[in-house]
């Protein structure tokens, strides 16, 4: 399947990604070929496959819930870098 540039620069912008006309040509290629596999995959007869809810027969091993003592608010931003009232202040790492 060919992608155009349009659809490209669209889902860059859902993904709020930003990328100059060289990069956009190559996330196009790549896209492309990841299409180009699901196509692919698409050509397989499943249909005498059983569904899986895993790839493999192990399973998971929770441990029980128990309820145990937590710290207070004061005691777990002592140590914090920054906090502005009862929360942890971290720095902005995504602009718009």
């Amino acid at each position: 399947m060919a992608l155009d540039i349009q659809t490209t620069k669209k889902l860059a912008e859902l993904a709020k990604l930003e990328f100059n006309n060289e990069e956009l040509i190559e996330i196009q290629r790549d896209l492309e070929q990841m299409i180009g596999f699901v196509e692919k995959l698409n050509e397989i007869d499943t249909s005498h496959v059983e569904p899986l809810t895993h790839i493999t027969e192990g399973e998971n091993t929770l441990r029980e819930d128990e309820v145990k003592e937590s710290i207070d608010i004061e005691t777990a931003l002592k140590n914090a870098p920054a906090s502005r009232d009862r929360f942890f202040t971290v720095p902005k790492v995504i602009k718009k």
